[in-house]
């Protein structure tokens, strides 16, 4: 049986006192929404004290950096992502990918405050990205992320027992993407989705029971919001292009 080197990764970040979030496949798959991934994606405070705790943890997993840009505040701080794979016996072959700045996504301080604290037997208390945090993170222009919000909300939804807060309930009106859920979810809460309605419109939609609309509407939400994330990420594409080729 093959060893899963993310425990060993893990442990060496609480051992060195990361300040840092699980997120991506990682914490989809704590919050039940399950998806095969042997990396580890990672939200960190970007601070001087933070990043060399951070430098002793990737040294103790012998990771080498594998693209640009290398460690630093400035990329970091900038929206760049930091990538690594472990060399280190039982972590070998791990990748990490660290960022301290997502489009869309509060600052990691407040990303923090919203943190859940999972205990993992063998590692210890992990913190991960909250799940409405989470599912923002997820808005990318890559296709496999979309599947994975919607199994994020439905998951949710399906594990919340008893009557829902309000918060709770605004979240899912906001960001679920099953028509069928969205429009239950819209009748129960006719108030509410209307109200929310006005910073998400197809919820106008949900609310008559257009699931073919809703379903439409979904699909130019997903749209508009790969669009910005292309946008966000080309001056930061140009600039790993830079340097890459050594330029200034």
């Amino acid at each position: 049986m093959i060893q899963s080197p993310i425990p060993k990764a893990l442990s060496t970040f609480l051992k060195c006192k990361v300040q840092s979030l699980l997120m991506g496949g990682q914490a989809c798959i704590l919050y039940g929404a399950a998806e095969f991934s042997r990396d580890i994606d990672l939200a960190v405070m970007v601070s001087h004290h933070n990043l060399e705790n951070l430098k002793s943890a990737l040294v103790a997993l012998e990771a080498e950096r594998i693209y640009v840009p290398d460690l630093s505040e400035d990329a970091l701080l900038k929206g760049h992502a930091c990538h690594f794979r472990c060399q280190k016996g039982d972590a070998g072959g791990l990748r990490i990918d660290i960022l301290g700045v997502m489009r869309g996504v509060d600052s990691f301080p407040k990303l923090w405050e919203r943190r859940e604290e999972i205990c993992l037997p063998g590692i210890g208390t992990v913190a991960v990205m909250g799940l409405a945090d989470l599912v923002k993170a997820k808005k990318t222009q890559r296709d496999r992320d979309w599947p994975m919000i919607r199994r994020l909300l439905e998951t949710d939804i399906y594990r919340t027992s008893g009557k829902p807060s309000r918060e709770k309930v605004s979240f899912w009106l906001a960001e679920c993407r099953t028509p069928e859920i969205l429009i239950s979810l819209a009748s129960e809460y006719k108030n509410l989705a209307s109200i929310i309605s006005v910073s998400r419109p197809l919820l106008i939609s949900a609310i008559e029971g257009n699931q073919a609309e809703v379903q439409r509407l979904l699909r130019d939400e997903e749209d508009r919001e790969k669009e910005l994330d292309r946008q966000y990420w080309k001056p930061l594409r140009l600039e790993l292009e830079a340097w890459r080729h050594g330029k200034d």
